[in-house]
C-alpha cells in the first residue's frame, strides 16, 4: 500500500515540484497551503509522514508540530521540517518540539528530500 505524505506549503510552484516528485515515487500524496488547513489535514488523513515549512499563513510551522505532537492520535507522525531557516534557534526549537529531521530547502535536492522521506519511513 503507498504510504500517504502530507505536504505543508505554501510556496505553490515547490509544493507541486514536491507532490510530483512523491507521485512518481508511487507515495499517496495530500497538500495543504497553511498551517491551519495543514494541522486539520493530520487529523483527519493520518499520513505517514508529514513535510511542513515553518513560515506559512495561518499557523506557522512551529504550530502545526506542536498540535501534531500534542495529539496522542497523530504524535507518532515523523515530521520532517523543510525550511529557509537556519538558525541553530529555530533548529533547537524544532527538536525540542520533536520533529524527525530539520532539512533547509537550499541545501537539499527533491531526490535527497525523497530520499530522507525513505530512509524515515523504512521504505
Amino acid at each position: 500500500m503507498a504510504k500517504k505524505i502530507l505536504i505543508i506549503e505554501d510556496e505553490v510552484s515547490l509544493q507541486n515540484s514536491i507532490k510530483d516528485f512523491l507521485l512518481m515515487e508511487n507515495f499517496e500524496v495530500v497538500v495543504a497551503s497553511d498551517g491551519e488547513t495543514g494541522a486539520n489535514l493530520v487529523k483527519s488523513e493520518k499520513p505517514d509522514l508529514v513535510l511542513l515549512d515553518v513560515i506559512l499563513p495561518k499557523k506557522d510551522g512551529f504550530g502545526v508540530l506542536e498540535d501534531i505532537k500534542a495529539d496522542e492520535e497523530t504524535k507518532k507522525i515523523p515530521v520532517i521540517l523543510l525550511t529557509n531557516l537556519e538558525s541553530a534557534e529555530d533548529v533547537d526549537k524544532a527538536f525540542s518540539f520533536g520533529v524527525t529531521a530539520y532539512l533547509v530547502k537550499a541545501n537539499y535536492r527533491l531526490e535527497e528530500i525523497v530520499a530522507k522521506i525513505k530512509d524515515i519511513l523504512k521504505m
